[in-house]
């Protein structure tokens, strides 16, 4: 299972966020929760970047590679020339 985002039973915090006062009162009108769709759509976005700076960070790190590879071989290749027998098998 992986692990949580964010610690799910952490106490909460009294925070002030301004919203539009008429989307506020229709929304309450209707019995919306606005402290929990706020949670979960923090939680959204909070996961969201995270996967991009993920993303960001993966794509560097192949970047890093390719530049490896063009300035020294592919890895693999190396191994393979470094154990291939001189009849061309490996």
């Amino acid at each position: 299972m992986r692990d949580p985002l964010f610690e799910p039973k952490a106490p909460k915090q009294t925070v002030s966020i301004t919203l539009n006062s008429d989307l506020y009162a229709k929304a309450k009108g209707l019995g919306i929760n606005a402290s929990k769709v706020a949670e979960e759509a923090l939680a959204d976005e909070y996961s969201a970047r995270l996967s991009e700076a993920l993303r960001a960070e993966i794509r560097e790190e192949l970047a890093a590679l390719d530049r490896y590879e063009a300035q020294h071989g592919s890895y693999p290749e190396l191994v393979r020339a470094h154990y291939e027998r001189d009849d061309g098998a490996v």
